[in-house]
């Protein structure tokens, strides 16, 4: 019985390490995207539009 538990927690953080990986991945994509994109149009940043106040500011990383 602590062997098949052993094996499930095991097998669970795999799954969960795997998961992880692909979301860093992805981020790391969209990032390297955004930023050959500024590189080529020569732009500094971008700027997104804050609904709240309507007011324009340079994205983050974590937007």
């Amino acid at each position: 019985m602590a062997q098949i538990i052993f094996l499930l927690l095991v097998v669970g953080l795999a799954w969960y390490g795997y998961r992880k990986f692909v979301a860093d991945a992805e981020r790391l994509s969209r990032l390297r995207k955004r930023s050959e994109e500024e590189r080529r149009t020569g732009a500094t940043g971008t700027l997104v539009k804050d609904p709240e106040t309507g007011e324009y500011r340079l994205r983050r990383d974590d937007d």
